[in-house]
């Protein structure tokens, strides 16, 4: 009887770190906010040192980075507080990140990838070439 409990405590715990894995525990607001701040203000260095090997531009508008192409086309890249994610809007798709405390840093959990490789592979999908790599 004893042992047929613990079993089935475990099997619970196992169940809730699954859980947990698939749906973190959101980041308290100010944590997020130190997080995508930083995040965003690398990642906007990154992008305007690129400017020069690439043919965008970026701005920083309101907190969000928006990166226009010679075509007229544009990414944005924004905090979004009240998800705890920084969303990504590129090529007709929406790209929503998760903070990583494994990683240190914002993924896209479909993928794997953090934030500055992602909008770097985005980036030369969109031009067409490899002009942009950002770490």
């Amino acid at each position: 009887m004893l042992m047929a409990k613990r079993e089935m405590l475990l099997a619970n715990d196992q169940r809730r770190k699954a859980n947990d894995d698939y749906n973190p525990p959101m980041l308290e607001e100010n944590a997020f906010r130190k997080h995508a701040d930083a995040a965003l203000e690398s990642l906007k260095k990154n992008l305007i040192a690129a400017e020069d090997s690439a043919d965008i531009e970026v701005e920083d508008q309101a907190g969000a980075l928006h990166v226009s192409f010679e075509d007229g086309s544009k990414f944005v890249i924004s905090p979004n507080t009240p998800a705890r994610q920084i969303w990504i809007s590129a090529l007709a798709t929406s790209f929503k990140l998760d903070w990583s405390p494994a990683k240190d840093d914002f993924v896209l959990t479909k993928s794997g990838e953090a934030l500055q490789p992602l909008v770097a592979r985005l980036i030369n999908q969109q031009l067409g070439e490899e002009a942009v790599t950002l770490n």
